[in-house]
């Protein structure tokens, strides 16, 4: 008797394994399939208080419009943030290091790819949480040039 040769189930299995993870939180909609189960199997002598049912939509109504409005404040923040960041481009700042040693230069550019807005300073990131002191731009000092030759 011959037999064939199998698929790779691996990849099957690995697909069929995410696709099973649970949900760390619950949204609207997780919110009002539970309400519909709970009506749908409540007892009909004992029925839901209309109190208990409107308290707990609004529980969930006030829950959800104070998370939008920590999304809200957190993305205001960070265009703050990076505002803020940018005008310090050309400013001479003072700056904590890893080892909480300040550094001092004259801010070249914002980097806006992690999570903060961080100041290139002589070529280094620095966060901007870690500005401790803002100061102008030093005054160029003007290079020496020569005078025309003049003629008498």
């Amino acid at each position: 008797m011959q037999v064939g040769s199998t698929t790779n189930t691996s990849s099957y299995y690995e697909a069929q394994t995410q696709e099973r993870l649970p949900k760390q939180t619950l949204g609207q909609d997780d919110f009002l399939k539970l309400i519909t189960v709970q009506l749908a199997n409540q007892d009909p002598m004992k029925p839901m208080e209309d109190t208990a049912f409107i308290a707990q939509m609004a529980q969930f109504t006030s829950l959800e419009q104070t998370s939008q409005l920590n999304r809200e404040f957190a993305a205001l923040r960070a265009s703050s943030e990076l505002s803020s960041a940018g005008g310090l481009i050309g400013r001479q700042v003072t700056v904590l290091n890893q080892n909480y040693e300040e550094v001092t230069g004259v801010v070249s550019a914002v980097d806006n790819t992690a999570d903060i807005p961080r100041l290139v300073i002589d070529d280094v990131l620095y966060p901007y949480t870690y500005v401790v002191r803002v100061a102008a731009a030093p005054a160029e000092v003007p290079a020496e040039t020569e005078a025309p030759a003049t003629t008498p």
